[in-house]
C-alpha cells in the first residue's frame, strides 16, 4: 500500500512541476480564456500521458510482476510461446510476459504503444485455468494491445480532464459573479475557489462515467479479439470460469481497466465499473457465434 501511495504522489508531483515549468516558459495566464485552455490542456493531458509513458514500470512495481526473461518451467515456456504466436497473428511487437502473485483469476496488459507492451497473468489464473482457457485470456490481453486501448484510454482521459478543468472554472466564475453581485474590478474571492473545487468533483464524476462506459465497450471488442486469436469456444469457456470463481480484483487502479476481470457492483455503482458483467460478455460472444453460424 505504501509503495502504491508513494508512486501516485510522485507521479502527480512530476505533473505539477512539469506543468508549472511549461506554463512559465509559455507565459500562460490561467485567468484569461486562452490561458485557461492551455492551463487545462497541460494539467488535463499531463497526468494521463505521464501515466501512459510510465505504465509498464508502474504496473511492475505495483503488482510485483516478474518478467519471464528465461523460462524456468513448462508453464512459463508455454506462456511465452503463446503470447509470441498471438502477437505475430495480431501484427504487434512481442510484449514482455510476466507473472504476478495474486489469488484471483486475472491478467492485464499495459504499455505506451503496440510494440512495447507488457502482458501479465496472476498465479491464481495459472492454478485455476486449463491451457485452452488461459490461451483465450492471453488473446484478450493481446487484443487490448493490438487495439491500442491503452493509448486511446489515456487520450480520452486527457480530453475529459481538460473539459472538467475548463467547465469548472467557467461555471465557477459565472456563479461567483452572480453571488457577489457582479462587482467590477474585484479579484476572485475565496468562495470562487470553493465553488470550482466542488464543480470539479461533480464534473469529474460525470467524466468518470463516460470513461468507464467507453471502457466497457472496449472489453467487448477485446473479447472478440481473444475469440479470433484463440477460438470463440475457448473465450466463452474462459469467461465462464471467471464467472464461477469471480472475486474482487486486487489489481491497482492504473491497470485494473485492462484486466480480464473487473470490479463487481449493482445499481449506480455499475456506471463506474470498467468491465461489463460477465453474463453480458458471454451473451455477446454467443450472439456473434449464432450470427456467424
Amino acid at each position: 500500500m505504501f509503495t502504491r501511495v508513494a508512486l501516485f504522489l510522485a507521479t502527480n508531483l512530476a505533473v505539477l512541476v512539469l506543468a508549472g515549468i511549461v506554463m512559465s516558459l509559455l507565459g500562460v495566464n490561467p485567468n484569461q480564456l486562452g490561458g485557461l485552455l492551455v492551463f487545462a490542456a497541460i494539467f488535463g493531458f499531463g497526468g494521463s500521458l505521464i501515466s501512459l509513458l510510465t505504465s509498464k514500470w508502474m504496473a511492475k512495481r505495483a503488482t510485483g510482476a516478474q518478467v519471464i526473461e528465461q523460462p524456468r518451467n513448462d508453464a512459463e515456456r508455454w506462456l511465452v510461446a503463446t503470447v509470441q504466436r498471438q502477437a505475430q497473428a495480431a501484427g504487434i511487437g512481442m510484449p514482455e510476459v510476466a507473472v504476478y502473485d495474486a489469488p484471483e483469476i486475472n491478467a492485464f496488459a499495459t504499455g505506451a504503444n503496440r510494440n512495447n507492451a507488457l502482458v501479465a497473468v496472476s498465479t491464481g489464473l495459472l492454478r485455476s485455468m486449463n491451457q485452452d482457457e488461459a490461451e483465450a485470456v492471453l488473446g484478450h490481453e493481446v487484443a487490448h494491445v493490438a487495439n491500442g486501448d491503452m493509448v486511446t484510454m489515456a487520450l480520452l482521459q486527457g480530453v475529459l480532464n481538460t473539459f472538467v478543468i475548463v467547465l469548472a472554472r467557467v461555471v465557477g466564475g459565472v456563479v461567483d459573479s452572480f453571488l457577489s453581485g457582479n462587482r467590477e474590478g474585484e479579484g476572485r474571492g475565496f468562495g470562487y475557489y470553493i465553488i470550482v473545487m466542488v464543480l470539479e468533483v461533480v464534473f469529474g464524476l460525470f467524466a468518470t462515467m463516460i470513461a468507464m462506459w467507453f471502457s466497457r465497450r472496449r472489453e467487448f471488442r477485446a473479447d472478440h479479439g481473444g475469440a479470433s486469436l484463440a477460438g470463440r469456444q475457448k473465450m466463452i469457456a474462459a469467461l465462464e470460469r471467471l464467472k464461477q470463481q469471480q472475486r474482487p480484483s486486487t489489481l491497482p487502479a492504473q491497470v485494473e481497466a485492462f484486466g480480464i476481470a473487473g470490479g463487481i457492483g449493482q445499481g449506480m455503482k455499475k456506471l463506474f465499473l470498467s468491465h461489463p458483467p460477465l453474463e453480458e460478455r458471454i451473451a455477446a460472444l454467443r450472439a456473434q457465434q449464432a450470427t456467424v453460424a
